[in-house]
């Protein structure tokens, strides 16, 4: 088992990055489903908010996984690259979550559920919030400048 450095970033360890992005969601909107005497978020918590939550966090996090230091990811301002990633991820929630609340009402066990109207709303929030805490977090794993080398004035070898 290696140890770390001392000052150097925590590890980005992916299981545990997408552990948290399933519960942190999911408990938050399903006390705020008991809170409030809603069913329907209760379900929704453990199912659209944090199962979308697990699987962005999983997809952007392998991604950003395999990045090198120097890719232009690596490099952003976590500023910059973190609520861009967010942005991008709810736009693609959007467009399935709306694509799903259009098409799954035509299934017959679908048809009276107000489970599919929801989507809209709940894959591109989870989505956004589950990107930028994983791209924050991994940017903050890394390295933001290469180590600095010492310079000697000393010949190598001479001692004094």
């Amino acid at each position: 088992m290696s140890k770390k450095a001392s000052g150097a970033p925590p590890p980005f360890t992916l299981w545990r990055e997408v552990l948290v992005a399933y519960a942190m969601p999911a408990v938050m909107a399903g006390i705020g489903g008991a809170v409030t005497h809603q069913p329907q978020l209760m379900i929704a918590a453990a199912t659209t908010i944090g199962g979308t939550s697990a699987v962005v966090a999983t997809l952007v996090g392998s991604v950003l996984r395999r990045r090198p230091d120097r890719s232009p990811g690596g490099r952003a301002p976590r500023a910059l690259l973190a609520p861009a990633l967010g942005l991008a991820a709810a736009a693609v929630a959007l467009a399935v979550g709306l694509a799903a609340a259009h098409w799954l009402p035509q299934i017959h066990g679908l048809a009276t559920s107000p489970w599919p109207g929801r989507l809209p709303i709940d894959l591109p929030v989870s989505s956004a919030i589950a990107a930028t805490v994983i791209t924050w977090r991994w940017r903050g794993s890394r390295r933001t400048r290469s180590p600095q080398h010492r310079l000697s004035t000393r010949p190598e070898g001479q001692t004094s």
